[in-house]
């Protein structure tokens, strides 16, 4: 039976480039892409369903209904979308730069509007399909590993997003046992996410979308030494454990 992908954020650099690990890996899979906007289907490798959802719980619904409606049971999960900066703000220095507008953006689009949708996937689960969901989370997120302070906004949102799905895990453990839930950090990726900070990354560590979306396609090829049921990983691109 081929495999059913479901990627949110679709239209991401990292979520274009598993997509295409995806067809050199498993070209009788089936991809459900979900973004704001539509994505180039050129590539006929593979079956894909594309989805255009402004990520508002409505919208959410009307794919939750869409996926149960067609009996859709995912064998993985990715969740791409995240943001770290726009035109008007960027991280900040110090605490008189906190602004509550850009923080109020990145705690929606980096906790809440994952964990939505999680909470679309979730009637899709049981306890007979083995589903691992990944999230796109950050190192700067671990609480233990903050030695630099500032990025208030961005390291906020990250630990959020890693509060809820800890949370969702043990959830989860009851609703549908064969779920494991990820949280994945790519590490300094050449996007437009990181562009205003590449100037300071040592030589080797800014890496491709490439890269990143073929170090985790291996990592979630074997989800079960990455953690136990209803307990949340929190790796990186190497598959390392990263401190809460």
């Amino acid at each position: 039976m081929a495999k059913v992908y479901v990627l949110f954020g679709a239209n991401s650099a990292i979520a274009s480039a598993y997509l295409d690990t995806i067809a050199d890996h498993d070209s009788r899979a089936s991809v459900i892409c979900v973004s704001r906007h539509a994505i180039n289907l050129s590539d006929n490798r593979l079956d894909i369903q594309s989805f255009k959802c402004d990520y508002s719980k409505a919208n959410l619904n009307e794919l939750t209904n869409h996926l149960k409606k067609h009996n859709v049971k995912p064998h993985q999960v990715v969740i791409f979308n995240g943001q770290l900066h726009h035109e008007e703000a960027m991280p900040e220095k110090k605490l008189e730069d906190i602004d509550e507008q850009y923080f109020n953006t990145l705690l929606n689009t980096n906790a809440l509007t994952p964990i939505l949708c999680l909470q679309a996937i979730a009637p899709l689960l049981d306890h007979k399909t083995p589903c691992t969901i990944t999230c796109l989370s950050a190192r700067v997120g671990s609480i233990s590993d903050n030695r630099l302070g500032g990025w208030y906004s961005y390291r906020a949102s990250k630990s959020a997003l890693n509060m809820l799905f800890q949370s969702a895990a043990i959830e989860l453990s009851r609703r549908a046992k064969q779920t494991r839930l990820v949280l994945f950090h790519p590490g300094t990726t050449d996007t437009a996410l990181s562009k205003p900070f590449q100037k300071n990354v040592p030589h080797g560590k800014l890496f491709s979308p490439q890269y990143v979306a073929r170090s985790l396609y291996s990592i979630l090829q074997r989800p079960n030494e990455l953690t136990e049921i209803g307990n949340c990983a929190y790796i990186d691109y190497q598959g390392s454990k990263i401190p809460w």
